[in-house]
């Protein structure tokens, strides 16, 4: 007799784009470490974004957080694209976003666009 509810076992449902800047981080590594801080208001369903600032203690962080283009960009996006990663990994600098699965995973071409200003600024730290 087959189980009807059968444990999940093996790979998930969970993907993630990963946009890879080649950058150099050297010895300054910090100085490619930033994250969106979301500033938002309302309650569950109805919450909604209202400022993005950026986390970071290198040049980059500033940088981000002086581009209010870029930022009211973000602020245009649903909570979850607005979650925004910049980590640097030996010579590239990697920008993503959070993990969604087979419906929700997509780029959309503003998300795309707001990756690419952030990838002119890592270029030009």
């Amino acid at each position: 007799m087959q189980d009807p509810n059968p444990m999940p076992w093996g790979a998930l449902d969970r993907f993630q784009a990963h946009f890879i800047v080649k950058k150099d981080s050297g010895k300054n590594v910090g100085n490619y470490l930033a994250k969106t801080v979301l500033t938002t208001k309302g309650h569950f369903g109805s919450k909604t974004l209202v400022k993005v600032d950026w986390n970071g203690s290198g040049s980059l962080a500033t940088a981000l957080n002086e581009d209010t283009e870029l930022n009211e960009m973000i602020a245009k996006q649903s909570l979850k694209d607005a979650t925004i990663y910049v980590e640097p990994t030996d010579d590239v600098v990697r920008i993503r976003g959070k993990w969604n699965n087979h419906i929700d995973f997509g780029i959309s071409k503003e998300l795309f666009e707001i990756y690419d200003k952030i990838a002119g600024h890592i270029k030009s730290v």
